[in-house]
């Protein structure tokens, strides 16, 4: 036996910069126009599933904590076997699992909010099968006794040097040229003629 509630309930952000957030976002496709307008640039708001997007410290905070009360409990409700996938305690190093956990996070947070259990049964069918697939699959053991440095750190590196970097910018300078040369073959060419049917030239106006 185990002391407290056998099953957890999923910890629902009790945060005001969170809240806040999401008021944002709702109002920025349910608003009025006056609300709508005082937010500014939409695409610009604080998305509390993408973390990159808060950069209010006060907010970063918060959806920190959140994730991390969100990995407790998905471990301790989702997880038997910790081979067949387990989110390692070292999660924040791992930028894949953060954008996974913050996925999870806003869609169990959506489902909390549901009228009905079709949400959550699609969660269990997909969402969480998938993600412990995903999981299993991208870190397999190699957290399990302490964080591990990142495997694809050195081909990371070398995808971001300056060789690399040129190489990829004249191959999308060469795909505009066709574009380019597209453009001038398919584009339909103005004939001018004048009454005997000679051709005349638009940049002249004589006959050639």
């Amino acid at each position: 036996m185990t002391d407290g509630p056998l099953v957890w309930r999923f910890p629902m952000p009790d945060s005001k910069p969170i809240d806040d957030a999401y008021w944002d976002i709702d109002r920025s496709e349910n608003g009025t126009a006056t609300e709508q307008h005082f937010l500014g640039d939409h695409d610009r708001l604080p998305k509390p599933w993408d973390i990159a997007s808060c950069t209010d410290p006060d907010l970063r905070r918060d959806v920190w904590d959140w994730y991390d009360r969100i990995v407790t409990w998905f471990n301790h409700e989702y997880v038997w076997d910790p081979a067949a996938g387990m989110i390692p305690p070292c999660w924040p190093l791992h930028p894949h699992l953060v954008h996974e956990i913050g996925v999870i996070a806003d869609q169990r947070r959506r489902i909390e909010m549901a009228t009905t259990a079709n949400a959550l049964e699609e969660w269990h069918r997909y969402v969480v099968p998938a993600l412990l697939e995903r999981i299993q699959r991208r870190v397999k053991q190699h957290c399990d006794d302490h964080h591990q440095p990142w495997p694809a750190r050195a081909r990371f590196a070398h995808h971001q040097a300056d060789a690399q970097a040129q190489r990829r910018t004249a191959a999308f300078e060469l795909d505009l040229e066709s574009l380019a040369v597209e453009d001038r073959t398919d584009r339909p060419t103005l004939l001018i003629v004048d009454q005997d049917g000679e051709l005349i030239d638009p940049e002249t106006g004589e006959v050639p």
